[in-house]
């Protein structure tokens, strides 16, 4: 069998379907002067992409059209693989969550851990309420803009966040890790990690002249890297590739823009395995490696792979830390093997 493609995918972005300043064709093009592979597009309660034909490779990217399924106030959900939008009206996140299962689709809770700003008292949460149902895939377990502007003390982190971000992000929020650790004890959630991008700002004769922060320039940072066979070149062929590997779990988070990526490994990734079972990882530089079963560290070390036998229960999942600016930061986090 042919060795897995890792494509690096921009996931939860908005264009003009919705609330978005950019075209399909812009996104695509600020992906690809990223360095992204794919786009995972999520306007709200939309497929006007996929409808008016905007789905497929633009170059080097591949561009999915899902949908966030946009109640108002809480209970967001990104929808990939259905030919229709849900209509939410009345539904609980649970119904939400089973109408995209049903209708053959995966389904991640979107920003799931919200809980408005401390600070920006008119940045309301946005969670998601029902984060056991077994019909929902995964979650996003790491909202880029969304994470971070709940985390800012003021306008001067604000001020920092918008003009260096890969300066002011050092991590994944500990209450989400610690949430998913928890969800995975019980069954496989896989995790995604998403931008939210709108690029906000004013848009005049095509162009967004005044914006705070460019689509290229969040694209650079965090994605969800798939692993999945050699693309076609068949749009509608690679994209039920991406979306299978999402389902399976076969997918990390990676913060690309401390170092690329690519060529991370942890075997059988998303797969459910018999104890014992030998867990072997391997990153593509070193870095600080740390081996977590249920939120408990059971392996640390500074190397650029790990080798464990696991023979008690659980979901292993691997980080990987790099330092950047003064500080330790999160590079690598890898969806689970689970140990039955």
């Amino acid at each position: 069998m042919p060795a897995p493609v890792d494509l690096a995918c921009v996931v939860h972005c908005h264009s003009t379907y919705s609330d978005g300043t950019g075209t399909v064709g812009q996104i695509a093009r600020a992906a690809q002067r990223a360095g992204a592979d794919a786009v995972l597009l999520t306007d709200h309660d939309t497929l006007s992409a996929k409808e008016r034909g905007e789905e497929g490779w633009y170059g080097t990217v591949l561009v999915c059209v899902g949908f966030e399924v946009s109640p108002v106030g809480r209970n967001h959900y990104l929808a990939f693989g259905l030919q229709e939008v849900i209509d939410h009206e009345g539904m609980s996140a649970g119904d939400i969550a089973r109408a995209v299962a049903e209708a053959g689709g995966i389904g991640f809770a979107a920003h799931p851990f919200s809980r408005g700003s401390e600070r920006f008292r008119r940045t309301r949460g946005m969670p998601f309420d029902d984060l056991e149902c077994e019909a929902m895939t995964g979650i996003e377990l790491w909202s880029w803009v969304t994470d971070t502007a709940e985390r800012l003390g003021g306008f001067a982190d604000a001020a920092r966040f918008l003009s260096r971000p890969e300066r002011f992000v050092d991590s994944a929020p500990a209450r989400n890790l610690a949430a998913w650790d928890a969800l995975c004890a019980k069954r496989p959630v896989v995790a995604l990690g998403g931008i939210d991008a709108h690029q906000i700002g004013v848009r005049v004769g095509g162009r967004v002249p005044i914006r705070l922060m460019g689509y290229h320039r969040s694209f650079r940072h965090l994605r969800t890297h798939v692993l999945i066979d050699p693309p076609t070149g068949d749009a509608a062929s690679d994209r039920d590739s991406v979306y299978a590997a999402l389902r399976a779990g076969r997918c990390y988070l990676a913060v690309d823009s401390l170092a690329p990526a690519r060529g991370f490994r942890f075997e059988e990734m998303g797969s459910t395995v018999s104890a014992p079972f030998r867990l072997r990882a391997h990153v593509p530089r070193p870095a600080s490696l740390r081996l977590l079963c249920g939120g408990r560290l059971l392996l640390e070390r500074h190397d650029v792979s790990l080798d464990y036998v696991a023979e008690e229960p659980g979901a292993y999942r691997v980080e990987a830390h790099l330092p950047a600016y003064g500080r330790r930061r999160s590079w690598i986090i890898s969806n689970p093997v689970y140990v039955s």
